[in-house]
C-alpha cells in the first residue's frame, strides 16, 4: 500500500496547507518521462518516512494550483511546511539528494 497521497483541488488545502507535518508535493504529469523516472523514487522516500507526508499532484489535472506556485517545468518537488512553500527543486535527483533536500528527521 502506498503512503503517497493523490493531491487534487478538493484535498490539497487540508493535505498540505492545513498539514501538521511537512508535505513534500511532486508535480508531474503521465507524459513526462523524467516525472517517470523520479515516481519510484518518490514513492521509496514516501515508504521510509513518517516524518513528512508526500503527495502527488498531476499538473494536466490541477492547473490552476501548478499556475499559482510557478510550476514552469516539471518534475518539480516543493516541500511546505506550516502551509508555506520553503524549498523547491526542479528535475529529477536521485533518492539520496531527495531525502537531502528533505533535510532533518527523515
Amino acid at each position: 500500500m502506498s503512503n503517497v497521497i493523490t493531491l487534487t483541488s478538493d484535498n490539497f488545502e487540508q493535505e498540505v496547507l492545513s498539514s501538521d507535518k511537512p508535505v513534500l508535493v511532486d508535480f508531474w504529469a503521465s507524459w513526462c518521462g523524467p516525472c517517470r523516472m523520479m515516481s519510484p523514487i518518490v514513492d521509496e522516500v514516501a515508504e521510509e518516512t513518517t516524518a513528512i507526508k508526500v503527495g502527488k499532484l498531476n499538473v494536466d489535472d490541477e492547473n490552476s494550483i501548478a499556475a499559482k506556485y510557478e510550476i514552469m517545468s516539471i518534475p518539480t518537488i516543493i516541500l511546505f511546511e506550516n502551509g508555506q512553500p520553503v524549498k523547491k527543486s526542479v528535475g529529477t535527483s536521485s533518492k539520496h539528494d531527495l531525502i537531502n533536500f528533505i533535510g532533518a528527521g527523515v
